[in-house]
């Protein structure tokens, strides 16, 4: 027998809202240049309005290199792709607003509730909407100890399965990076330091480690890009582009290893495990460095849209240029 009650329960269950903004749906209907952004640095990173500012900073960077930006998060269940004023302001001030990552990501949609997007959650996001190029601060990874914790960053698998280039500063120093490369390496997915050989550890240039490739130039990058395109039916997912810091804003490895040393050591004595590591640590070091390692995140996130939008604009630049050989 039907019964009305259940079925209005399932169907609210069904309605899951997507919302691209008029400025990002236009531009993708155009051919022309996206950048998608994370939000879980506007919900986690610092406090409002000092939060909101730093939004507003990083898509205007974008707009001058030539893209439309695209911040991606999830307000009342619905999840926007580019976000106005309005929508912006709201999630800046949200209260306790949720971590989303693939896993969570459509549990939030589905209960009508508020959260910041992660590397991965962005990633999944962005491709749903046809956006090739995302930008961020630091990738997650595989945590310190994980080989008795096993705590590994959903960001790397979505890499692997997800066909998006993202563009960060390297790993989060916090990490254990040589794991995360391996892990990398593992997945098969690309990872390019962009401008040197050394793959870059956050809020320093240089983690030691050698990135397995490298390129100089955003039209080179933007056409790799377009030769694994040409490849899609290998199953190929993300690419990861390692931006170094500017090297004016670094704080040098050797000072920061010392004071990530100090804070990994007092979260593990205060028990600090799961989702609450990440944020934990980045504000314990906050704390210790007096507020440098806010400054060069800031920079370090800058620096990352500037590069990304030129991917952005070249890649969208060859495929008109490729679309149009194509029609002759």
């Amino acid at each position: 027998m039907h019964n009305p009650g259940n079925a209005t329960k399932q169907g609210r269950r069904n309605v899951i809202a997507i919302q691209i903004s008029p400025d990002v749906a236009e531009a993708l209907a155009d051919g022309n240049a996206v950048v998608a952004l994370e939000s879980t640095i506007i919900t986690h990173g610092m406090p409002y309005p000092d939060n909101l500012a730093m939004a507003r900073s990083v898509e205007a960077i974008i707009r001058e290199n030539g893209a439309v930006p695209a911040t991606i998060a999830v307000i009342d269940g619905t999840l926007h792709v580019g976000l106005d004023e309005t929508q912006a302001e709201k999630l800046a001030q949200a209260q306790a607003p949720l971590k989303l990552s693939r896993a969570d990501l459509a549990f939030a949609m589905a209960q009508g509730l508020t959260g910041g997007t992660t590397v991965a959650a962005t990633m999944m996001a962005a491709h749903k909407a046809g956006i090739v190029v995302f930008a961020t601060g630091g990738i997650g990874g595989v945590h310190r100890g994980a080989e008795e914790s096993f705590d590994i960053s959903a960001d790397l698998g979505e890499l692997a399965r997800t066909p998006v280039t993202v563009v960060c500063a390297g790993a989060k120093a916090i990490l254990d990076v040589p794991k995360t490369l391996e892990v990398l390496e593992t997945h098969g997915v690309p990872v390019i330091a962009y401008r040197q050989d050394d793959f870059p550890a956050f809020w320093s240039r240089e983690s030691g480690l050698a990135a397995p490739l490298r390129l100089d130039d955003p039209e080179e990058i933007a056409g790799f890009m377009a030769a694994r395109r040409e490849l899609a039916g290998f199953g190929h997912g993300g690419v990861l582009i390692a931006n170094p810091v500017p090297e004016a804003d670094e704080i040098p490895a050797g000072e920061m290893n010392a004071v990530i040393e100090q804070a990994v050591t007092e979260a593990t004595k205060a028990g600090v495990a799961g989702k609450a590591v990440t944020p934990w640590l980045l504000q314990r070091i906050l704390d210790i460095t007096e507020g440098r390692s806010l400054k060069t995140n800031i920079a370090l996130v800058e620096s990352n849209a500037r590069l990304a939008a030129r991917i952005a604009a070249d890649f969208a630049g060859n495929s008109r240029k490729k679309s149009i050989g194509f029609m002759v």
